[in-house]
C-alpha cells in the first residue's frame, strides 16, 4: 500500500473519529428502526421466538452495514443546520443499499429462517424516517424565530433563484440582521406564490409603493443576470422609494471567486452600463506579450498602469513603465512587484518629449512592444495651454514613434480617444494629429504603428464620476455642464483588455475603435450617484447646470463620416479604414509646430492646428453664446 494512499485513509478515519456524536446516533436510530420493524411485522404485537432472538443476533451486523455504507454515500458529513434534499437523496440511497446487503447476508447465513422478509423494507423505511426527520428537527430548531429581535425590513427583487437563495441565508442569519417581508417580480406567472414562506406580491413597478406601504427599510435586487436596462429602471424605482438598495454580486464575480453568491454590495455603474465580460483571445494575446519586453508610456496614469498590471499576467520578458508623475511610477512599480515577483519591472522618470532620454530608454531596455499612453487629456484646461497639449500629445507622440521605428521596434500602439473625431477643442485636436502622426510612421518602417480609439473610461484620473463622487461626499452641489450631455463609457479593466486584443489584431496602419455601447446622459449619470450613495437628488444634493466649457461638445462620436467602418474578428473591437494622409505635410507641419513650441508662440500653434487638422472646428459653448448677445 502506497503511503499516500494510507495517509488519505487515516485522514478519512479521523475525520470520522470526529464525527462520533454522528455515528452513535446513527447507530442508535439504526438499532431502534430494526426491532421496531420486527415488532409492525408481527402487528405491535411481542415479537415470538426464535425471531426475537435472531434480531438481537444480527443487530451488530446491522449497525456496522450501516454505517459502513452512510460513509460510502457521505451522509456523516452532511452539516445538520443546513440539510437539504442532497441530504434525503444520500440517506436513502445509503439506506436502502445497506438494507439489501444486510439481506442478502442474512440469506447467505440463515437462508431467511426466523427473520420475515418484510423486515427489511421497514427497517429501510423507518431509519430513513429517523435519519431524516431528525436532522430536519435540529434545522428548525436552529431556525427558530423565537427571542430573536427582528431584523431590518427587506423587499427582494427577483423571485427567482438566487431570491431563493437570499432568503435562505436571511433565515440562517444569526443574529437575524433581514427580515424578507415579500418579493416582487415582473413574470406575472410568479405573483401570490410563496418562496421560502415569503409572498410575491406584485411586478416591479410597484416598489415606491410596497415599501411605504410594508415600512421596507431596504430594498435587495436578487438579479445576477439583469441586462443594463433592467438595471436601470429597477434603479429608478429604488430611487423613488426614497428607500436605500443594494444588489448581489454579478454571476462572473461568483464564478471566479471573487464574491460569494450572498454577499450584498451597492449598486455600482458597471451594472447599470451593462458591459458583458471581454472575451479575449486569450492564446493569441500571450503570444504577442510573453517573453516580450513591453514599454508602457504614462506608465504612472490610470489607463497606463492598469495596462502595466494586465501585461504583467502575461509573463512578459520585462516592463519598462516611463512617467513623469514620481509618487504614480513608484506606486504601479512597486504593486508590480508585490503581486508578480517573477516579472522584471523598470520604472524610469522622464518626458516623452525628451528625446535623448527616450533613445537612452530603448537603447537600454530593447522593448518589442510599445503602447503609448502618455497624454494630456482634461478638454477645458488645454484648451489655454495650447503649448502644453501639443508638447504632450503631438510632439511627444512624434518624439516615442520616431525612437521606436529607429530602434526596430515590433508593435507601437497609440491610445487615442472619441475626442480625436470632428474635434472641437485643442485636445481632440492635438489627439488626432497624433493619430495622423502614427499613420506616416507605419509607411517608413516595419514596426506595426497602430491606434485604438475609445471614449470614457469610468474611474480614470480626472473623469466626470471622480468628480461627482467627491461633490457628493462634500454635500453637493454635483456640477452638471447640460441636461442633455452624453458620453461614451467602459471600464478601466475593459478598455486595456481590448488594447492588449487589438495590438495583436493590427498589422500597421489601422485604427480601431472600441465597442462602447450606447451613450450614457451625464445629468443621469450624477443622479444615479446620488441615489446610489443613499441620497436624494435635488433634495439631500442639489444639482446645478453650468453650460458647456471651452472645447466640449454635447455629444461625442466614436467615426469621422469618411471612415468607412468594419468588423473584426473580435465583436467589441471594430475597425475604421484610415484616410488619406500626406506624410511630407505631417512632417513640415510638425517641425513648424516644434518651432512655435519653442517660442511658446500659442497663435501660431493653433492656426497649424486647424491646417493640419482640417475638421477642427471651434465651436461656441452655450456661455459664450450668451456672453455675445449681452
Amino acid at each position: 500500500m502506497s503511503s499516500g494512499l494510507l495517509d488519505n485513509i487515516l485522514s478519512e478515519l479521523r475525520y470520522l473519529a470526529s464525527r462520533w456524536p454522528v455515528l452513535l446516533h446513527d447507530s442508535v436510530m439504526a438499532s431502534v428502526a430494526w426491532f421496531l420493524a420486527y415488532w409492525l411485522r408481527f402487528n405491535l404485537d411481542r415479537i415470538p421466538e426464535p425471531f426475537y432472538g435472531h434480531a438481537i443476533q444480527f443487530l451488530p451486523l446491522v449497525i456496522v452495514v450501516h454505517l459502513v455504507t452512510s460513509g460510502l454515500f457521505g451522509v456523516p458529513r452532511g452539516a445538520w443546520r443546513f440539510t437539504s434534499l442532497h441530504d434525503l437523496v444520500a440517506i436513502t440511497k445509503a439506506v436502502f443499499f445497506g438494507a439489501a446487503v444486510i439481506g442478502i447476508m442474512i440469506f447467505l447465513v440463515t437462508r431467511l429462517e426466523a427473520v420475515p422478509r418484510s423486515v427489511f423494507p421497514l427497517h429501510a423505511v423507518l431509519l430513513v424516517g429517523f435519519l431524516l426527520g431528525n436532522r430536519i428537527l435540529y434545522r428548525l430548531y436552529q431556525d427558530r424565530e423565537v427571542g430573536r429581535k427582528p431584523g431590518k425590513r427587506v423587499l427582494i427583487v427577483g423571485a427567482g433563484a438566487a431570491g431563493d437563495m437570499l432568503v435562505k441565508e436571511m433565515r440562517r442569519a444569526n443574529p437575524r440582521i433581514y427580515e424578507p417581508v415579500g418579493f416582487v417580480d415582473d413574470h406575472p406567472d410568479k405573483k401570490g406564490r410563496d418562496i421560502q414562506g415569503v409572498r410575491v406580491l406584485d411586478d416591479c413597478s410597484k416598489i415606491p409603493s410596497l415599501s411605504k406601504l410594508l415600512r421596507v427599510e431596504l430594498v435587495l435586487l436578487a438579479i445576477p443576470s439583469a441586462n443594463a436596462e433592467e438595471m436601470r429602471r429597477i434603479v429608478e424605482l429604488c430611487g423613488q422609494s426614497d428607500v436605500a438598495y443594494r444588489t448581489l454580486p454579478k454571476v462572473q464575480d461568483i464564478l471566479d471567486g471573487t464574491a460569494r453568491s450572498q454577499d450584498l454590495r451597492r449598486v455600482s455603474l458597471d451594472d447599470l452600463l451593462g458591459r458583458e465580460p471581454v472575451s479575449l483571445d486569450r492564446e493569441r494575446v500571450l503570444k504577442g506579450i510573453a517573453g516580450k519586453g513591453v514599454l508602457i508610456t504614462g506608465g504612472g496614469g490610470s489607463i497606463g498602469s492598469e495596462l502595466c498590471r494586465q501585461v504583467a499576467r502575461l509573463k512578459p520578458g520585462h516592463i519598462v513603465l516611463l512617467d513623469q508623475n514620481e509618487f504614480n511610477l513608484y506606486s504601479i512599480a512597486l504593486e508590480i512587484a508585490d503581486e508578480f515577483p517573477d516579472t522584471a519591472v523598470y520604472a524610469r522618470l522622464g518626458d516623452v518629449c525628451d528625446e535623448p532620454g527616450v533613445v537612452d530608454v530603448f537603447l537600454t531596455y530593447r522593448p518589442d512592444v510599445v503602447f503609448h499612453a502618455a497624454a494630456y487629456k482634461h478638454v477645458p484646461s488645454l484648451q489655454e495651454q495650447v503649448r502644453e497639449a501639443i508638447r504632450n500629445n503631438v510632439i511627444g507622440t512624434d518624439v516615442v514613434s520616431r525612437v521606436a521605428r529607429e530602434n526596430e521596434c515590433g508593435t507601437f500602439v497609440l491610445i487615442s480617444t472619441d475626442k480625436a473625431v470632428n474635434p472641437t477643442s485643442v485636445m481632440g485636436a492635438s489627439k488626432r494629429l497624433a493619430e495622423m502622426l502614427i499613420q506616416t510612421q507605419n509607411a517608413l518602417s516595419d514596426t506595426s504603428f497602430i491606434t485604438v480609439r475609445f471614449g470614457n473610461v469610468l474611474g480614470s484620473a480626472g473623469s466626470v464620476v471622480p468628480l461627482f463622487e467627491q461633490q457628493i461626499q462634500d454635500g453637493g452641489p454635483v456640477t452638471v455642464t447640460d441636461p442633455k450631455v452624453t458620453r461614451y463609457f467602459m471600464t478601466l479593466s475593459e478598455a486595456c483588455q481590448l488594447i492588449l486584443q487589438a495590438s495583436v489584431l493590427g498589422k500597421g496602419s489601422e485604427i480601431f475603435v472600441l465597442e462602447m455601447g450606447e451613450p450614457l446622459n451625464v445629468d443621469y449619470l450624477a443622479r444615479q450617484l446620488i441615489r446610489m450613495s443613499g441620497l436624494n437628488p435635488g433634495k439631500d444634493i442639489d444639482i446645478v447646470y453650468t453650460g458647456l466649457r471651452p472645447g466640449e461638445k454635447l455629444d461625442e462620436e466614436l467615426f469621422h463620416y469618411d471612415e468607412k467602418l468594419t468588423e473584426t474578428t473580435h465583436q467589441k473591437i471594430h475597425l475604421a479604414e484610415s484616410r488619406p494622409v500626406d506624410p511630407q505635410s505631417i512632417k513640415v507641419g510638425i517641425e513648424r509646430l516644434i518651432e512655435a513650441s519653442c517660442r511658446t508662440d500659442s497663435k501660431q500653434m493653433r492656426e497649424l492646428l486647424h491646417q493640419l487638422v482640417p475638421e477642427f472646428e471651434v465651436r461656441q459653448t452655450v456661455t459664450e453664446e450668451r456672453q455675445q448677445l449681452a
